[in-house]
């Protein structure tokens, strides 16, 4: 399995003001596979995909990408496992308004140290459509064109698994249509896994599986 859940637990807060978000979830997601997570605003979606991505830390239960859990790592090596094997793609874009498309794409192998393999990031940029747009900064681009900068980035290191966090939700239905179409192409062209929270069952029919939850708790899972 790419990435897994064991027994997790997420809680917010404490005694009365305590809140549930992850009430013992055991779940697995294939490798190769787009599975889509689905579910009311406040079911836990967000926060199991935080968890799972280590972008947060469970309040109990395990988190695993491949065999390595996350809750046994140290802040570095937290770091280095999410530059090196994790992609994240974000509803709000998170892009850095200073910096070129192109900047945007390489700023993890920057940050990083590492050179991007040429040939890789040329087939990622022509993939995402986004050649004649290397020179913008995100204010010189639409909401379509900065989120395929954002999944540029999110593949632009070759990850073992990309999480995309409700990635259609600030875009008209072309521009989240042509998103969807990247993160399937991702699956399909280069064997990436990709986890997505959405609410819309039409991004959903993207992926090959899709898992429900409600109220902190996985409801049902199955194939599209």
């Amino acid at each position: 399995m790419a990435v897994r859940a064991e027994h997790a637990v997420k809680v917010y807060g404490t005694a009365d003001t305590a809140v549930t978000a992850l009430d013992d979830v055991s779940i697995a997601f294939p490798a190769g596979r787009f599975t889509a997570i689905m579910g009311p605003s406040g079911s836990g979606k967000s926060t199991l995909l935080h968890c799972l991505a280590g972008l947060d830390a469970l309040t109990a239960g395990k988190a695993f990408v491949g065999e390595v859990e996350l809750g046994t790592l140290s802040d570095r090596q937290l770091t280095l496992l999410r530059r090196d094997r994790i992609g994240f793609v974000f509803q709000a874009f998170n892009l850095v308004p200073t910096l070129s498309a192109r900047d945007n794409i390489t700023l993890p192998m920057t940050l990083a140290g590492t050179v991007p393999d040429p040939d890789w990031l040329a087939t990622v940029i022509e993939r995402t459509g986004l050649t004649d747009r290397l020179a913008h900064r995100p204010a010189e681009l639409s909401g379509g064109q900065q989120q395929r900068v954002a999944v540029a980035r999110a593949l632009a290191t070759r990850p073992q698994i990309v999480f995309a966090d409700e990635p259609t939700g600030n875009l008209d239905s072309r521009s989240g249509h042509e998103v969807l179409e990247l993160l399937r192409a991702a699956r399909d062209d280069f064997g990436q896994t990709i986890v997505m929270v959405t609410h819309d069952p039409i991004a959903a029919g993207f992926a090959d599986g899709v898992v429900v939850m409600a109220d902190g708790r996985v409801t049902e899972g199955g194939t599209r």
